[in-house]
C-alpha cells in the first residue's frame, strides 16, 4: 500500500508572497552594502509568506552583500548550561541527570537554540564556519568568515576576545530584521567596557581536544538585556545611526556595531550607575 501523503495547513496572509527578488530589492532600499559584514538578528514570521522560507531569505541575504560580503549569525546554544539558570527551570531532581548527560558542544553537530530558522540556516550551509564557543557562538558564511570566527574565549562570550569585538572592529553593520533592540548583541560589547563590570560564573558541558565529555565552570562578565529595548530608543534618537525601513512585511533597523558598542558603553555607565 503506497504511503499516504498528509496535507500541511497554511495559513495565507492577504499580502502577496515574498520572493528572493523582492527581499533582495528590500534590502538595497534599507542600505545593506553589498562587501559589507553584516551581523543579523531575524524573525522569519514577521517577513510574511515567503516563498522558500529561510532558504530564499538566505539566498537573498547573500545576493545583496556579494562574493565579498560576509553574512554572520549568533548560533547560541542557550541550554547549554546549568538546569537551574533555565526559565523556567526542570524539576530540582532531574538536575543531577541534566548536569551528567548533557552532550557536549560540538562545533559541528550541536544545533543552535531560540535564535531562529535562519540562523539554523546559515550555520547548516555548506561552507559555513562557527566559532567555538559552547554557549555563545557564532556562525558566518563568506569572505571574512574564518577570520573572523577564529577566536572565541570560552570565558568571553562577547566581549573583547570574540567574533562580536571582531566584526565592530570589521566596520560590520548589524540588522535587526522583525524583531527589537532587546536582541541586539551588539550591546554586550559595551557592557564588557564599562569599568569593572560584573561578573559571574558559568557553567557548561564541553568537550576535550580528544572528544570527552566534561562539565566546564567558568568566569565571566555577566549578561543583562533587561534594558536593551530603553538603550535601543536612546541611541536611535540621540546618534541618528539608525536606518529604519521594511523587509517583506518585517519593520527593520540597520546600525553598525562599533558605534551601537560604544554608545552603550556609556550609557550603562550613566544608567546602571554602580
Amino acid at each position: 500500500m503506497p504511503a499516504t501523503i498528509h496535507d500541511v495547513v497554511i495559513s495565507y496572509p492577504p499580502v502577496g508572497p515574498q520572493t528572493r527578488q523582492s527581499l533582495v530589492d528590500d534590502l538595497h532600499a534599507l542600505g545593506v552594502r553589498e562587501g559589507g559584514v553584516l551581523l543579523i538578528h531575524t524573525s522569519l514570521r514577521s517577513l510574511g509568506w515567503v516563498c522558500g522560507g529561510a532558504l530564499t531569505v538566505v539566498q537573498a541575504l547573500l545576493d545583496v552583500l556579494g562574493p565579498w560580503g560576509t553574512l554572520v549569525v549568533p548560533s547560541q546554544t542557550a541550554t547549554n548550561r546549568d538546569p537551574s539558570t533555565w526559565a523556567p527551570p526542570p524539576p530540582q531532581s532531574w538536575w543531577p541527570a541534566i548536569r551528567e548527560n548533557l552532550p557536549g558542544f560540538d562545533v559541528a553537530r550541536t544545533p543552535s537554540t531560540a535564535v531562529g530558522a535562519i540562523t539554523e540556516q546559515v550555520r547548516t550551509w555548506p561552507g559555513a564556519v562557527r566559532s567555538g564557543h559552547p554557549q555563545t557562538s557564532f556562525a558566518a558564511i563568506g569572505a571574512r568568515a574564518a577570520e573572523l570566527m577564529s577566536v572565541h574565549r570560552t570565558d568571553c562570550h562577547l566581549g573583547e576576545d570574540s567574533p562580536l569585538a571582531a566584526l565592530a572592529k570589521a566596520d560590520a553593520a548589524t540588522l535587526l530584521l522583525g524583531v527589537g533592540y532587546d536582541r541586539a548583541t551588539a550591546f554586550h560589547l559595551g557592557e564588557y567596557r564599562v569599568p569593572d563590570p560584573p561578573r559571574r560564573t558559568y557553567s557548561c558541558a564541553v568537550l576535550t581536544p580528544g572528544g570527552e565529555r566534561r562539565w566546564l565552570e567558568y568566569e565571566d562578565v555577566v549578561l543583562d538585556d533587561h534594558d536593551f529595548g530603553r538603550l535601543g530608543a536612546d541611541f536611535e534618537h540621540d546618534t541618528g545611526l539608525v536606518t529604519s525601513g521594511t523587509v517583506g512585511a518585517a519593520n527593520c533597523r540597520l546600525f553598525p556595531i562599533a558605534d551601537a558598542a560604544g554608545y552603550a558603553q556609556r550609557w550603562f555607565v550613566r544608567n546602571r550607575g554602580a
